[in-house]
């Protein structure tokens, strides 16, 4: 199963030395799964950009692939040449071209509006040095005006250049698999995989699926509501909810999977474990 799928991890910039020394025991012992990158976050506006870049650097020097994220909402063309020639010349060989969040208190945009408008602009300083992920939402970015311009709008990244695509999290296969059938109907083929979402904190989780319209089912919601403070309840009912959701994904012919760790790797090493992969 694993030789012709891509399983990867999703790390954010540490703040502080403390957190550095953690992503790097967490790296670590991910590392052991082999992995096909490592990705890093990226604040919105560039907020993260010099933690971002030592991010990926680590990695780098620890002989694993990066993934650098390059959110274009809140930069200029040049930050963003300069940005992608910084990696090139790291030998860093693939990026996830995003349009990402404007800093709170900014009001315009910049140069860049939407993510196909960085997908181009990278293909045409770089060509096809990089291999370029893009952002996928099976339930539907929470700004798109429907469902068709959503999709549309993916279209509109994929024929920019993109390679391949990882998606927000979700919890309804069915609702993938949906997607994926609509995409192919636009002619759209490229490897889209899943983004996973281990679930560790119900408060957190909630949260996080307001912000970005990712539906927690109903079914799920209430389970985990009914836990209350009971922390391994709802570990252990996520750790069970979020393997059987990737048993489906990948017999389904899910391309791979691409963990969302928020630096832990216990989550995920048991999900791994749970899989058999």
């Amino acid at each position: 199963m694993t030789n012709s799928k891509s399983f990867s991890f999703e790390f954010f910039p540490p703040q502080t030395q403390e957190g550095a020394n953690k992503l790097a025991a967490t790296r670590k012992q991910l590392a052991v799964l082999k992995p096909a990158f490592f990705s890093v976050t990226f604040g919105a506006g560039g907020s993260t950009r010099e933690r971002t870049l030592e991010a990926v650097q680590q990695i780098k020097a620890d002989g694993y692939e990066a993934a650098p994220h390059l959110s274009c909402v809140g930069s200029t063309r040049e930050n963003i040449r300069a940005i992608l020639h910084t990696y090139k010349n790291m030998g860093i060989k693939r990026i996830v071209a995003l349009r990402g969040d404007l800093p709170s208190g900014m009001a315009t945009s910049g140069e860049f509006h939407y993510a196909n408008e960085l997908v181009s602009f990278t293909r045409a300083e770089t060509g096809e040095h990089f291999h370029i992920e893009v952002a996928a939402y099976p339930e539907f970015h929470p700004q798109a005006k429907s469902p068709r311009d959503d999709l549309l709008n993916f279209k509109r990244k994929v024929m920019a250049g993109a390679n391949s695509a990882i998606t927000q999290y979700f919890y309804s296969a069915d609702g993938y698999f949906r997607f994926i059938e609509e995409c192919r109907k636009m002619g759209v083929t490229l490897p889209i995989v899943p983004g996973i979402m281990p679930i560790m904190k119900f408060s957190q989780l909630a949260r996080f699926s307001d912000a970005c319209g990712a539906e927690i089912p109903r079914s799920i919601r209430k389970i985990l509501e009914s836990y209350g403070d009971d922390t391994e309840s709802v570990q252990s009912f996520g750790l069970d909810v979020v393997t059987q959701l990737c048993e489906r994904l990948l017999a389904g012919g899910a391309p791979g999977l691409h963990f969302y760790t928020l630096n832990q790797s216990a989550p995920s090493l048991e999900i791994w474990k749970r899989l058999g992969l």
